[in-house]
């Protein structure tokens, strides 16, 4: 896991300079400052949902997926997290839950994400994760320049999630082909690309609950086989 401790390092480290630089940022600079960020998001989901190798896979995938992320109400168990954070560290700003919903699946969701983590498990070298490190430093400060501190915690369900995948590799490795991770890729660009719309405001879509569709993407994909 040691990937996964720098990936988290780096985002708290690159978040707190974010902090420090929002202190000084007017607040018509900081909001355009968050409406650049949902542009270059809703860019980034773009191009990963392009990587989608089967869409009715997808489609089948991000449909049922959200169903039962409506049903368990995904969404709002995130959003809960985020405010107990919130409230254990007397934040009162509602920007804290949404910097940390939404730097939590920007950071979490993608192919560098599942193949730097699996790298890492299986052979120790972590030289992906070095570099989605430094793409997320860099995002996590721009994140908290413009969304506050919720940011620098999005860095709890990443080393979860990372972490999960390493400490479990030698069992996923056999079913994540590259069609899978393309697959699963093109879908998390989908929920990437909400992101963008939210930050923009143009959009109120309960993300967190179309998350379940990454789980189906693997056992669609064996059935339709």
């Amino acid at each position: 896991m040691t990937g996964t401790l720098i990936n988290a390092g780096a985002i708290v480290a690159a978040g707190a300079v974010g902090l420090l630089l929002r202190r000084g940022i007017p607040e018509n600079i900081s909001r355009s400052l968050q409406d650049a960020m949902g542009l270059l998001i809703l860019i980034i989901g773009i191009q990963y949902g392009l990587k989608t190798e089967n869409l009715v896979v997808v489609g089948l995938s991000l449909a049922l997926g959200t169903v039962f992320g409506e049903w368990r109400n995904w969404e709002g168990k995130l959003e809960n997290t985020g405010k107990r954070l919130e409230r254990l560290l007397g934040q009162e700003e509602n920007l804290f839950v949404k910097g940390f919903v939404s730097a939590t699946l920007v950071f979490c969701v993608g192919a560098m994400a599942i193949l730097g983590a699996l790298q890492d498990g299986l052979t120790h070298n972590y030289d992906i994760l070095l570099v989605k490190s430094m793409l997320d430093g860099i995002m996590a400060m721009i994140f908290a320049a413009s969304m506050g501190v919720g940011v620098l915690f999005s860095a709890l369900p990443l080393l979860l999630y990372q972490g999960a995948i390493s400490l479990g590799a030698g069992f996923l490795k056999p079913l994540l082909t590259d069609p899978v991770i393309n697959n699963l890729t093109g879908l998390g660009g989908i929920i990437i690309a909400g992101i963008g719309l939210n930050t923009l405001g143009l959009a109120r879509i309960r993300l967190a609950n179309l998350l379940p569709g990454l789980l189906l993407v693997p056992l669609l994909m064996f059935l339709f086989k």
